[in-house]
């Protein structure tokens, strides 16, 4: 990408897209734009692809999507569906007729199947079955990253896809329902320290082990990608280190300054026994990242309570 590029970041408001917006303003990319819902549904098409007709995008990050933690997810599976679709087809094929140079899809790393050998390669994709408790997010964002691929194959378009790990950071949601694993428990154990309550309770037994990467990582990851990478295949991006949810109850702890005990309910669903991904590709581009879980959780709690995001 060329400084003075057009660059559209779709999803601009959320996690990753603000992020991402802000990486490309601190090293010079000067026409970054965005927009909000209210200003651009992606749901709709015609919308879709007037706006790119009229703004002649260069280059398109697409980091929107319909997002939630494993009962939200759960309890909303038609919708995960559909909204993902609807919006991964409607910016692919507007960018694909208005001449984008090259474009980005975010998928997600559970969208591999739920029991595929660790630690995950890309080509383990579709070689199993799904994470029920996702499945619609799942599906949605397979076929997005299949249609990256195959307008590569079929019309030379240089449209790509990335697969992170589990994000987090400045910018979260940290709702109590709708909240993915790292949000949700920071509220609860933020919340508990400040009523006095003399312990914490997590869902599922504690065992599964997961790998979490900080969303600026993520940022200076894919600016590196929309720079180096030049394959129509997704490519993995995460810190290819996992850790039990009891052991992320314990940092979490030791984060908020919260004194009681933890406590499991095994009668919660677990979700995949074990999450990690295999990062030699990226790695190989000449990316790693910057920050450890415990700097990034600091840096995350901090930003909370300034941003008012636990109260």
């Amino acid at each position: 990408m060329e400084k003075d590029s057009r660059i559209y970041v779709a999803g601009h408001g959320g996690l990753v897209g603000s992020a991402v917006m802000a990486a490309l303003k601190e090293q010079g990319y000067s026409d970054v734009i965005g927009r909000s819902r209210a200003e651009l549904n992606l749901l709709n098409q015609a919308a879709v692809h007037r706006f790119f007709e009229e703004q002649q995008i260069d280059y398109c990050i697409v980091a929107a999507a319909k997002v939630g933690g494993i009962l939200y997810n759960l309890s909303n599976q038609a919708d995960f569906l559909y909204e993902n679709l609807v919006i991964e087809t409607n910016v692919i094929h507007a960018a694909a007729e208005h001449g984008v140079k090259k474009l980005l899809l975010l998928g997600s790393s559970c969208i591999y199947p739920k029991m595929a050998p660790q630690p995950i390669k890309e080509d383990y994709l579709m070689t199993g079955p799904l994470e029920p408790t996702n499945e619609g997010y799942a599906i949605a964002k397979i076929a997005g990253l299949k249609l990256c691929e195959k307008y590569w194959e079929q019309y030379g378009k240089r449209f790509t896809s990335v697969m992170p790990t589990n994000l987090y950071g400045p910018g979260d949601n940290f709702h109590p329902d709708h909240s993915h694993v790292i949000p949700g428990m920071m509220r609860r154990f933020h919340e508990a320290k400040l009523s006095g309550k003399p312990d914490v309770t997590i869902w599922g037994t504690g065992s599964p082990r997961r790998e979490f990467l900080f969303i600026e990582d993520l940022a200076e990851a894919i600016i590196v990608l929309m720079d180096k990478y030049e394959e129509p295949t997704t490519i993995n991006v995460g810190t290819g280190i996992d850790c039990s949810i009891l052991d992320l109850a314990e940092l979490m702890k030791k984060t908020v300054g919260f004194e009681g005990e933890i406590k499991t309910d095994p009668s919660k669903p677990d979700g995949t026994p074990r999450k990690v991904l295999d990062v030699s590709r990226i790695k190989a581009l000449g990316w790693k990242p910057n920050h450890s879980l415990e700097q990034g959780l600091k840096r995350t709690y901090e930003w909370a309570l300034k941003n008012g995001s636990l109260d």
